[in-house]
């Protein structure tokens, strides 16, 4: 049977994905901004801010390319920190930052139960906003609350339809994708089977989002995901880096550091079948790109598309 791609075609989305590495600027000078870590994310003890805070520096990065890119003069952005277990701090740290670039329609949203996700009503936040941004903690907090719910729902079909921008950093970063890590860490990273993987929130499938990637030398646990499925694409942002994705497959490369790119499509071999025996990993001819500000990658679309 000839494939027939007019009739598979997938709709490409109206919405952008601005996915962020951790520790984006938010002004008062500060790069290494506060941040919860989830299981996927506590390589390190949680770094507290010893920085004085100055009210009247403005993160000029990330998080202004990401209001610009809404296209409006004051945007109403739903400020999402349900990976939190500090969910107001984090709110707070995030309302200073959007105060300071002149957006004032800012909503927040957290929820601490899957029940009191479900008996929330959503939908006219959800369709009033022209931005969302999921801020750090556990991702996997994300998935277990959101997924499959009305609310995750509505806002892929607002993504899909509507020229609206979803944001997430560190571990909000990391939920968008799928696959998703959520578990294994630096120490455990050189065993085989030692990385948890799981399904992410899906903005974009067939891709692993890991974050804080040079920092926390993540480079042999994406390239352990990487090779239990060559289909994907592994992509490693460092802090106060992001990549823009535009139109479902488009990335372009903003902030401070380095985005390292892993694919697995030419694997010749591999031992990461061998795993419980606490053997380290083997991989072969594995493809790496390394990308700063200003570079673009096209995420390749492996699987045929399906509705």
């Amino acid at each position: 049977m000839e494939y027939n791609k007019e009739m598979n075609a997938c709709p490409e989305p109206a919405g952008i994905l601005v996915i962020i590495g951790g520790k984006e600027d938010k002004g008062a000078g500060d790069k290494n901004g506060k941040e919860n870590k989830g299981e996927g994310d506590k390589d390190s003890p949680k770094e507290k801010d010893n920085k004085e805070n100055d009210e009247n520096e403005t993160p000029e990065g990330i998080l202004k390319h990401f209001i610009a890119l809404t296209e409006k003069d004051n945007p109403h952005i739903e400020v999402i920190t349900s990976a939190s277990s500090e969910g107001d701090e984090s709110f707070e740290d995030y309302k200073k930052a959007f105060k300071k670039l002149k957006v004032k329609n800012l909503g927040h949203i957290h929820h601490k139960t899957r029940k009191e996700m479900l008996d929330d009503g959503l939908t006219e936040r959800v369709n009033n906003a022209d931005a969302f941004f999921l801020t750090g903690g556990d991702q996997l907090l994300l998935t277990s609350l959101y997924g499959g719910s009305k609310f995750l729902t509505l806002l892929k079909e607002r993504y899909i339809k509507d020229k609206i921008v979803i944001a997430g950093t560190s571990a909000g970063a990391m939920a968008l994708s799928t696959p998703m890590i959520y578990a294994g860490n630096k120490e455990k990273q050189q065993i085989t089977g030692a990385i948890k993987i799981t399904t992410g929130l899906e903005f974009i499938r067939d891709v692993c989002i890991d974050t804080h990637f040079i920092d926390r030398a993540r480079f042999i646990r994406m390239a352990q995901v990487i090779a239990t499925n060559p289909t994907s694409v592994g992509i490693g942002i460092e802090e106060d880096t992001a990549i823009i994705v535009r139109k479902g497959n488009e990335a372009e490369i903003i902030g401070n550091g380095v985005v390292t790119v892993i694919e697995g499509f030419e694997i010749s071999s591999s031992n990461i079948t061998e795993f419980g025996a606490g053997e380290k990993v083997v991989i072969c001819d594995l493809r790496v790109h390394l990308l700063a500000k200003g570079s673009k990658y096209y995420i390749p679309q492996i699987n045929p598309p399906h509705k």
